[in-house]
């Protein structure tokens, strides 16, 4: 009986060592290594500036792309392979359940069936861009071995890559929020203008939550409702000297799969750019080349449409017009890494003639989005790197591939202008596209975008000036200088408000007169609130909180006596910051909720009494810029806020109570073209070129100068690199 006993045992233990084996070892045997495409490059050089920028020389555009995927890989080997994970759903398997997350809104948005249908048809220098990056990537992780997270991730194609870009487009216009409600039968907050049919509210046909179910975290940013961006141009009119100003002012998490990434680009086919990318892009998103440049803001409006299902009793079946038809459905398996394991975990997705499909206690819901089933964004982003005037450069535009994302714009001719890009669907007249739609009609399954001219733009406004800081077009240049509401269609849900940021920046240059750099650095750099809109709003809230605890009279004293400003130097700063950060998120999110005064005072006093003995610390010893290991780390203070000119949008909260910022004030660039049409360009980053690399010199490096409000120089101009002596070297 015993020796049965030990036998079972042993049976029993040699199963659970091969599942454990099983489970350690199972997840790259079933990944795909596709073979890689060739490539030859023809002449590639890298150098480095004295911050560690790279500036990539080749002969061709194509041998351009390669060096931008060798140097990025040099810098930032770690966020490269996350976004490549994604692209084929592995990035579970490097980050556990917060990347099986976003390898799930990739299955269920079909990024990868998106390139099988339709890269084929990607113009062809299009496709040796993207060819020449990949294989750049190969170059440098069969150089790197020992760096390689996942087994089988290499070779990468052309096509995992533009996979990226299919994933991560509509998340910039808030898919991934509508998502992560849908999934967890939360309020969907309403994007775009007022309801159709009247109603303000968040979309019906879910129960209420203070909290938006966001996916895509770990690579994505995880933006929590606050996503943000400045962006000025100032045409000659309103300088001192003549010149025209662009300011890109990009507030982008600090770290990971959409943290900038600067770099300078040289072709012998005519491509010299100077800007900012993300991990996984062949090519700058913005920036400026010798002629004309441009920066983004993130805009928002209501691209996405919700369509609620009938199903049959089977629930694999759907109405449409009067008849069923099949729910499309396909099994998945997300790779979720648990310890030493791999966990494979199934799920279904599903699709319908809408769009993908969303099943969750409610009932079934389809999703219909802007750019859904398009490749076009790879074209369009290069196109328009290449564009040498303004007419170039709106044909460019007019492609429509880029699904959302405003572009300020400003060229050497002294041009400015505010292009509102968004693929606004052509819906149908006759429904509330702002709430849940029929899903059994196709009339309201809409298939065309209207036409880029549609879209609102403000070209050389009279005010000489144009801003835009994540607010409504139609609040851009001042007073008399607006566009009208009312001649654009209501059906495509363009935003109508406006954030603390517009409000003050409008109102800075409305009192500037004409203005030189140090005028238009102050305004970037303001770190002020209007007394007015949410912000005022809360502090009358405030300020009639029933007389408390000691601490909480003290709290609303200091506030009382707050001069407005986040500057550090004032009374009552910390306290402001902690305060004005949820109370913007509601505003943001449209909510239509109030903010709880006495559970925000109450939560920003206890915390500041805990941890700094005082209520009324220095802002810079509560707010930190904080990054590196060993000698290369840096601790430093900061200033400014959630929703101030001067961003410090989003922190985590460390063990002694400092808030670590992770998303606010990112790349920011100042481009000048002087009155004889010469380009001058400065630049800043929070931390360095060597974003992942804790032993480069570059790690850091930029931190101090940011902090203190300084840029360095771009060096464009291969001259002005030379002149300092660089060393190249090729990959």
């Amino acid at each position: 009986m015993r020796r049965w006993i030990r036998c079972i045992g042993f049976g029993l233990l040699t199963l659970i060592i091969t599942a454990a084996i099983g489970l350690a070892t199972w997840e790259p045997l079933f990944a795909e290594a596709p073979e890689a495409v060739a490539y030859t490059p023809t002449d590639i050089r890298i150098a480095r500036d004295a911050y560690g920028v790279p500036h990539i020389f080749g002969a061709t555009d194509a041998d351009v792309a390669y060096g931008v995927a060798f140097a990025h890989a040099e810098d930032d080997f770690s966020t490269l392979q996350d976004v490549l994970a994604m692209t084929r759903g592995r990035l579970g398997a490097i980050s556990g359940t917060d990347g099986a997350t976003t390898d799930y809104a990739a299955y269920v948005i079909d990024g990868r069936g998106t390139v099988d249908r339709h890269y084929a048809t990607l113009p062809d220098d299009v496709k040796q861009i993207f060819v020449a990056y990949a294989a750049g990537l190969n170059r440098y992780a069969m150089r790197h071995p020992d760096e390689v997270k996942l087994s089988n991730m290499f070779p990468v194609r052309a096509e995992d890559v533009v996979a990226g870009f299919v994933v991560r487009s509509p998340f910039f216009f808030g898919l991934d929020s509508v998502l992560g409600q849908l999934i967890e039968g939360k309020p969907l907050y309403r994007e775009g203008g007022p309801a159709l049919g009247g109603a303000t509210a968040a979309r019906p046909d879910a129960e209420a939550s203070e909290q938006t179910a966001e996916l895509g975290g770990a690579l994505f940013g995880n933006s929590e409702g606050q996503n943000g961006s400045n962006a000025f141009a100032v045409a000659p009119s309103r300088t001192t000297d003549g010149s025209t100003w662009l300011v890109s002012n990009s507030h982008q998490p600090w770290r990971g799969g959409v943290a900038w990434y600067e770099l300078v680009v040289h072709s012998g086919q005519g491509w010299d750019f100077a800007g900012a990318t993300f991990a996984g892009s062949p090519y700058p998103f913005l920036g400026h080349n010798r002629d004309l440049g441009w920066t983004n803001t993130v805009n928002r409006p209501d691209l996405i449409d919700i369509y609620r299902l009938t199903l049959d009793d089977s629930g694999t079946r759907y109405r449409l017009d009067g008849q069923w038809r099949d729910l499309e459905q396909r099994r998945i398996w997300l790779r979720v890494k648990w310890g030493p394991f791999v966990i494979p975990v199934p799920r279904t997705v599903y699709r319908s003639a809408h769009g993908p499909v969303i099943i969750n206690q409610h009932g079934a819901y389809a999703i219909r989005y802007a750019g859904i089933d398009r490749l076009d964004m790879v074209t369009q982003y290069y196109r328009v790197q290449k564009a040498r005037n303004l007419n170039e450069w709106r044909t460019a535009m007019a492609g429509q591939g880029i699904p959302a994302t405003n572009f300020i714009y400003a060229d050497r001719a002294g041009n400015i202008g505010l292009f509102y890009n968004a693929m606004f669907p052509d819906r149908p007249a006759g429904y509330d596209w702002r709430s849940i739609l029929p899903g059994d009609t196709s009339r309201d399954i809409w298939q065309g975008t209207l036409p880029f001219a549609r879209n609102p733009q403000l070209l050389n406004p009279a005010s000489g000036y144009l801003i835009n800081a994540n607010n409504t077009p139609f609040t851009a240049a001042g007073p008399g200088d607006e566009l009208n509401p009312s001649a654009y269609d209501p059906r495509m849900g363009v935003e109508l408000d406006d954030t603390n940021r517009s409000s003050r920046a409008i109102a800075l240059f409305e009192r500037a007169g004409r203005i030189d750099q140090a005028g238009l650095e102050a305004i970037k750099y303001d770190t002020g609130y209007e007394r007015s809109g949410y912000a005022g709003a809360l502090m009358q809230q405030i300020a009639a909180i029933p007389a408390g605890a000691a601490s909480l009279r003290e709290a609303q004293r200091l506030l009382a006596a707050w001069d407005w400003n986040l500057d550090g130097r004032g009374q009552g700063d910390a306290l402001a910051l902690m305060v004005m950060r949820p109370a913007n998120r509601i505003h943001y999110l449209r909510t239509g909720e109030r903010p709880n005064a006495l559970e925000l005072l109450a939560t920003a006093a206890t915390h500041l009494s805990t941890n700094f003995g005082t209520l009324d610390p220095p802002l810079g010893d509560v707010l930190r810029l904080r990054q590196g290991e060993g000698a290369s780390r840096v601790d430093l203070p900061l200033d400014g806020g959630n929703d101030t000119l001067r961003a410090s949008t989003l922190w985590d909260v460390e063990d002694d109570g400092r808030l670590s910022v992770r998303h606010g004030d990112s790349f920011l660039m100042f481009v000048r073209w002087d009155r004889a049409g010469r380009v001058h360009s400065e630049s800043i980053m929070p931390f360095g070129a060597a974003m992942t690399r804790p032993g480069s010199r570059h790690h850091t490096d930029q931190a101090r100068l940011f902090v203190q409000h300084r840029l360095k120089p771009v060096l464009f101009e291969p001259a002005a690199l030379m002149a300092t002596r660089p060393h190249f070297y090729r990959p």
